[in-house]
């Protein structure tokens, strides 16, 4: 007779932040919670385990749609997010220069329209010269250019007009998920440093040594799942389990980054709704829009550019954007990073998310995605025997090394697309650098519109739209027979719809900064 789960699960999650924290909401809400209501018995114990003396970089960060379900899931209030944590919607990323300089083009975060059942790519592409793919196939190219609002005050939480995710202060993110978990989803809270992680006979880990905050003394806790959230030092599956990295820079080679935040001029200045992301000489400037400021940080990589040639790069791009006085006054924080991921991401009985399991680069904001997907398949494998800990690992392992040849591809065709002249992009161009299932992709797409079936799975975190948008907007286009006469009639009705329907929005949704007044108007009521 086949034995039971367990009927509780000792889960310590170690290290903080946005990774551990929604980590430890995901876990508690999906199995401890029930409408709302927190089970007298929790089937899932979590507690958290944090050095208190370690910052959050907060220097803004950016969410897919995916947050929107994540954060209805754990049980919290969008407005009450949108009030605390600096939010603003987020609505796809802007890309300037990046085929050459004076060029840009959208990736939103809605699909065109008719997708997946119907592929709008190829009736687009006799009018490419006159109307940008974004543009014909979704109303969020121009609503989001003009500074709507992807959803409407009155409507119920995370109920969307146009699909969106968020822009946000990452250390208030973090703060919101902490007072949450302890007060609603009863996670369990430790201050404490970890000192040492002790292995057992098998390679497991067998218990943590660690010194609470305010204490000289050690301290051993014990559980049945280790979880791995301290960063890039991944001090269990990296250090102490020796778990190997793949490092990718010789593919995207960014390995640096200059952070700052940045002021708005007056309180009435407009909020961008997109991450705009605009290429530079040996690198890429972000530029996130929250209420209150903005989030810019220079990513780039040693191998092309000094730090001075950086810092540079960055104060130039701010006196143009914001004026030449802040760009002089601005004392940028440099974060370095190793781009790569570790072989697996679940070893014995640890499991490593965020940044503890890999980090590339911030292009297209793939890093808290990753967390959702981590925390919830974690989530869906549990309760479950420790004896069944490998199994599950192997699945969710081949699912992981998945998720990263698809982000490493995706950022990587960015790059191969742009005509920029300079030793770093050309760098780019080279076959050496170019994965060889990107390489046979371009070659089918020279012919072939991207789809769906152009992927050996279905469970992709880029969808081929995603592919589309970054194609076409880079003018990479495909050169295919003309559609059937009754698709061409059903494109023209759909191009139809989509005109109609950015008239209605355009008169129907308010601007970014109107959105959040009237959400605190809302909540004060």
């Amino acid at each position: 007779m086949p034995s039971c789960p367990p009927a509780k699960t000792e889960v310590l999650i170690v290290g903080g932040g946005a990774a551990g924290w929604l980590t430890a909401a995901v876990l508690s809400a999906t199995h401890n919670l029930d409408e709302g209501v927190l089970a007298a018995q929790p089937r899932i114990q979590v507690t958290v385990l944090e050095s208190p003396d370690v910052p959050t970089i907060g220097v803004g960060e950016g969410t897919w749609p995916s947050m929107r379900q994540t954060l209805k899931l754990i049980g919290l209030s969008e407005t009450e997010f949108f009030r605390c944590c600096d939010v603003s919607a987020k609505q796809g990323s802007l890309f300037v220069d990046w085929t050459e300089p004076g060029s840009s083009y959208l990736h939103p975060f809605t699909l065109p329209a008719g997708w997946p059942e119907f592929n709008l790519a190829a009736c687009w592409l006799p009018f490419a010269t006159d109307i940008a793919f974004a543009d014909a196939v979704t109303t969020q190219y121009q609503l989001s250019h003009a500074g709507f609002a992807p959803r409407l005050p009155q409507a119920p939480d995370y109920q969307p007009v146009l699909n969106y995710g968020y822009h946000l202060n990452a250390g208030k993110f973090t703060a919101l998920l902490q007072r949450h978990c302890q007060d609603k989803l009863g996670v369990s809270y430790i201050p404490a440093h970890l000192k040492e992680v002790l292995l057992r006979d098998d390679g497991a880990i067998d218990k943590l040594l660690a010194m609470p905050a305010g204490s000289n003394d050690l301290c051993a806790y014990q559980a049945d799942l280790y979880v791995d959230c301290t960063g890039m030092q991944s001090l269990l599956l990296g250090q102490a389990l020796q778990t190997p990295f793949t490092s990718v820079k010789h593919i995207l080679f960014n390995d640096s980054a200059l952070a700052v935040q940045v002021p708005y001029p007056d309180a009435q200045t407009p909020i961008a709704s997109n991450t705009i992301s605009t290429a530079q000489h040996s690198g890429w400037v972000w530029d996130i829009g929250l209420p209150t400021r903005r989030g810019v940080g220079f990513v780039y990589a040693s191998d092309y550019c000094s730090d001075d040639e950086a810092d540079a790069c960055l104060r130039s791009y701010l006196t143009q954007t914001v004026s030449a006085e802040l760009a002089a006054a601005a004392e940028p924080r440099k974060l370095q990073f190793q781009p790569g991921y570790r072989s697996g991401c679940w070893q014995h009985n640890c499991i490593a998310v965020g940044m503890a399991a890999g980090f590339i680069e911030p292009l297209e904001a793939s890093a808290l995605a990753l967390v959702e997907w981590s925390a919830k398949t974690l989530a869906a494998a549990l309760p479950l025997e420790p004896a069944l800990y490998g199994l599950a690992a192997a699945k969710m392992n081949r699912t992981f090394l998945r998720h990263w040849q698809q982000i490493i591809e995706f950022l990587k065709l960015h790059y191969v697309l742009s005509e920029r002249d300079t030793p770093y992009w050309r760098a780019h161009r080279e076959t050496a650098s170019i994965p060889q299932t990107l390489q046979d992709q371009l070659q089918l797409w020279r012919q072939q519109v991207p789809q769906p079936l152009d992927f050996a799975y279905q469970d992709l975190l880029f969808p081929a739209a995603s592919y589309q948008y970054v194609l076409y907007g880079m003018g990479a286009l495909t050169r295919t027979l003309a559609a059937k006469p009754s698709q061409q009639a059903r494109a023209r009705a759909l191009f139809a719809q989509n005109y109609q329907d950015l008239t209605k929005l355009q008169q129907l949704l308010p601007d970014n900064r109107q959105l959040l007044q009237q959400l605190a108007l809302k909540h004060s009521n």
